[in-house]
């Protein structure tokens, strides 16, 4: 059995216990080589490598040298890896370093599901993680992405040539229990009169959360905003206070995937997939989860135009794409939906059609990775 050495950057984020199930599903072992932002019990082999902070950044720095000696010092846990596969950047550098530290000649692959701000900067400071992200690149046997818009618009531009890349989306893992698919004419929403929109997942955009309170003002009576998941207090300092302030909006907190998401996704008409964190870069490149969640539910996403979201949208004619300033587009588009919801239906019939590898991963795809990539002749 392929043993997989998972060097993560939390071991209590839900996209993290995702991809380990994902692994696991796949028949491949997984040890876990973890930081964490909040005390957590891992429902797999795991060393523990530290707590960080979100946002944290010298922190964080500091913490990839303690944790690859933590992970160096459990060698014959290390050792009993076939691949060290490394989410993030900060996670590379803790990867390489503990196999350096162990004296290993283990393969890396590196896992990257977004491209962090400081690697976009113009100025001597994106150029000097650029210049890591690239040593560390060239000395990995693989690159995993998310996102097409990541090898079009960072991996390439600076890297070609320098790299084998591994397109894996955010697809839920093959023996997620889902249940089965709703019927192309089944009602969203609950069955509720008020037409509902959600907000599911890392909720760490203050321009979405300004969107859907001024949503919930200009329709108090027709709309009902709900947020699921975890809000980034680093990046939306104020968050409650504007929910409970707001009748029609209610924040719901921290879920389970996939056990909790079909509840989640029931009872929403329509979900939001726009974020604007990192706009102009990886807000644009990437493919949130909620769109392949929503999607297995026929549960059709609204998203800004020009993004990679509103492309993988338009592929599939599935959902709303609007244009800017969305701050008139998106209270036009919900208007219109609160009053006919025959747009809804035809895009939730157009998602119930769409194949289930669509939305979940097939059974042995992230095995076919790591063989694929263990494959190829020699070591980096």
């Amino acid at each position: 059995m392929t043993t997989i050495a998972f060097f993560g950057h939390d071991a209590a984020d839900a996209a993290v216990r995702r991809r380990v199930k994902a692994f696991q599903s796949d028949g491949l072992k997984v040890i876990g080589f973890m930081m964490r932002r909040r005390e957590v019990v891992p429902e797999w082999d795991n060393v523990d490598l530290g707590l960080t902070r979100d946002g944290a950044f010298t922190q964080r720095f500091r913490q990839i040298f303690a944790g690859a000696r933590k992970a160096a010092a459990e060698v014959d846990r290390l050792k009993a890896a076939d691949v060290l596969y490394a989410r993030n950047l900060d996670m590379l550098a803790c990867a390489f370093l503990a196999k350096r530290y162990a004296k290993l000649k283990t393969p890396v692959i590196y896992e990257s599901l977004d491209v962090h701000r400081l690697l976009t900067r113009k100025d001597i400071i994106g150029k000097v993680f650029r210049g890591l992200e690239h040593a560390l690149l060239k000395r990995s046997k693989g690159l995993v992405v998310s996102s097409p818009g990541f090898l079009k618009n960072h991996f390439d531009r600076y890297y070609a040539g320098d790299f084998k890349a591994f397109l894996v989306e955010n697809r839920l893992p093959a023996d997620s229990d889902m249940g089965a698919r709703p019927e192309p004419d089944a009602q969203n929403g609950a069955g509720q009169d008020k037409l509902v929109i959600g907000w599911v997942g890392m909720l760490r955009c203050q321009r979405s959360l300004d969107l859907l309170c001024q949503l919930a003002d200009a329709f108090p009576d027709t709309l009902e905003v709900r947020l699921h998941g975890i809000p980034a207090r680093t990046e939306i300092p104020v968050f409650e206070p504007e929910i409970d302030k707001r009748p029609n909006m209610t924040f719901h907190g921290r879920f389970q995937s996939p056990e909790d998401l079909r509840g989640i996704y029931d009872a929403l008409d329509v979900v939001w997939a726009g974020d604007f964190m990192e706009a102009g870069f990886n807000s644009v490149w990437l493919l949130p989860n909620r769109i392949y969640e929503g999607g297995y539910y026929a549960t059709p996403s609204i998203a800004p135009a020009g993004t990679e979201t509103a492309e993988w949208i338009i592929r599939n004619e599935c959902g709303f794409v609007i244009d800017e300033p969305l701050e008139e587009s998106l209270p036009n588009l919900i208007s219109n939906l609160a009053s006919d919801r025959g747009q809804i239906r035809i895009y939730r019939e157009r998602l119930a059609a769409l194949p289930d590898s669509t939305f979940i991963q097939p059974p042995g795809f992230l095995r076919s990775v790591i063989d694929r990539t263990l494959a190829q002749e020699g070591t980096r």
